[in-house]
């Protein structure tokens, strides 16, 4: 955009040249009609999802890895961070061809929704991952072309049960079961849809110890369809008006009851030199910005909330609560 903004001294020539009659104006104005009447529109790589669907889908999996990177860290005890890197719609053929030849695919079904998931992890993570599950340091090796069936089959199960972490980051758009359905290293095996089909394809950078790589999430439109409403923002504030319950409010109003919390009422301050301070003997007075008749601020959490004075309780020092603090009070 910044190669179409005119310079000042290009605005000033345009206006002499309309001015003098160089350049028609309504002849201009039917010229940058014209160029706005015809674009390049790429039928293969067709947008089906608004930007305020992208920006639902990239919320929700952003929610999915920070509860992956709990997961890694727990199950690995080592050093674990997911981050959504980017959330692009593309076609699949070209999802497919941007994958190396050899790495490691997981391919889920989503109950109820129709179609299935795609789940791309990193051959360097991947050998990250298992080596720590075998006891090693987390270092990441590509050989997933000597893949042995133990390693194999603990990777499958790993990775079925991080993607119940995906169930619960799209919980709050819809309830799904995901099955874990194949196991493949050869991306070209992998056929789920049409080469044309537009397919969401999620990003996570992912560093496991000191391993670093990436790990895709591709959604087909067709699994997204039945619920691409829900992607929008106004869904969101709509759902997130109609979850309040008032059984909810109640119990959690109950809770709050019990908790504890700090109340304290300060007679006065004062502010003195160090020479001063270091001046001070016994039996002399300190003066404080406070009035005797003056109230006392009641403290709850540090925070002022009400205006007391002082006295006992039986043997007990007291306050007096007097009234609430509001407004610009209650900030002072």
């Amino acid at each position: 955009m910044a190669d179409d903004v005119l310079s000042q001294g290009e605005i000033d020539a345009l206006l002499s040249a309309i001015s003098t009659g160089e350049m028609d104006a309504e002849e201009l104005k039917e010229q940058q009609t014209d160029e706005r009447k015809i674009r390049d529109y790429d039928f293969k790589r067709a947008l089906r999802f608004s930007k305020d669907q992208i920006r639902g889908l990239t919320r929700i999996h952003e929610n999915f890895a920070r509860l992956l990177t709990s997961f890694f860290a727990a199950q690995l005890r080592s050093y674990a961070e997911v981050t959504v890197a980017s959330v692009d719609q593309v076609p699949y053929e070209e999802f497919i061809r941007s994958m190396p030849q050899r790495t490691v695919l997981n391919i889920f079904s989503v109950d109820p929704l129709e179609g299935r998931l795609l789940y791309e992890v990193n051959p360097n993570i991947a050998y990250a991952i298992i080596d720590r599950v075998l006891g090693g340091e987390g270092i990441g090796t590509n050989k997933v072309e000597n893949l042995t069936e133990i390693e194999s089959r603990i990777m499958s199960r790993l990775f079925e049960r991080a993607f119940e972490s995906l169930e619960e980051a799209w919980g709050s758009m819809v309830d799904i079961d995901l099955t874990l359905e194949e196991f493949e290293t050869n991306p070209q095996f992998i056929q789920m849809v049409s080469p044309n089909e537009t397919v969401v394809v999620v990003s996570l950078n992912t560093t496991i110890g000191e391993s670093t790589g990436v790990m895709n999430i591709c959604i087909p439109h067709m699994v997204l369809e039945p619920i691409i409403s829900k992607l929008s923002v106004h869904y969101w504030m709509q759902n997130e008006k109609s979850q309040s319950n008032p059984e909810d409010y109640e119990h959690l109003s109950k809770s709050l009851t019990h908790v504890d919390v700090e109340a304290k009422a300060i007679l006065g301050e004062s502010a003195i030199s160090i020479e001063e301070f270091l001046n001070l003997n016994h039996n002399d007075v300190i003066m404080l910005d406070q009035a005797i008749d003056d109230p006392l601020t009641l403290y709850v959490n540090d925070e002022p909330k009400f205006n007391v004075q002082p006295g006992k309780q039986k043997r007990h020092m007291a306050v007096q609560i007097l009234g609430e603090l509001r407004g610009e009070d209650n900030h002072e």
